[in-house]
């Protein structure tokens, strides 16, 4: 079992990235997450392993509660908006936080710019969160919750990521290519 902690800000897609993976829905109305738990079973390799997903509020009101979350994380997915420059900038809080809680700079983790189909609403350049992901020497990835684009992906290499104790950002493995390298 894989248990990948999704973190950010609120209203950047946590959840709608979540539910589309899950369930290949796609949800438009926003509601305020308090931490959903999902299960589902995923192929690795020719392995069928289980992916359990904590969403998690954007906003954690106890810090003693989000600190047992990330404690409890093999992996996380730290998403922020493309249209929202506070989101991303609010990343690396989120970062610090796990790397506090888990003391361990080599976790899996991956930095996700949700919202991909907004172009033209676009605040946060390609370049930052490229520059930002390689500051922190961790994979990113542009998705959206909307048109599918990148979400299974996303997730699955989460999974990857725990069971190869990490892949280097320059080694993906091959179902990978097709993602941005940064």
């Amino acid at each position: 079992m894989h248990k990948v902690i999704m973190v950010g800000s609120g209203g950047v897609g946590k959840s709608a990235l979540t539910l589309q993976f899950m369930y290949d829905e796609f949800v438009e109305d926003y509601e305020p997450t308090k931490a959903d738990s999902y299960r589902k079973k995923v192929v690795l390799d020719g392995e069928e392993v289980q992916i359990d997903i904590l969403d998690t509020a954007g906003q954690e009101d106890y810090a003693a509660i989000r600190d047992n979350y990330f404690r409890s994380g093999e992996g996380f997915l730290c998403v922020f908006s493309i249209t929202e420059d506070d989101s991303f900038q609010a990343t690396q809080e989120f970062r610090e936080q796990i790397l506090r809680v888990k003391n361990d700079e080599n976790i899996p983790f991956l930095l996700v710019g949700n919202k991909s189909d907004l172009q033209d609403k676009r605040k946060v350049s390609l370049a930052e969160a490229q520059a930002r992901s390689q500051q922190w020497g961790v994979p990113y990835v542009e998705t959206s919750a909307k048109t599918k684009e990148n979400v299974d992906k996303v997730f699955t290499y989460a999974a990857y990521m725990y069971r190869a104790g990490r892949l280097p950002m320059t080694n993906f493995h091959p179902f990978f290519h097709s993602l941005p390298s940064p």
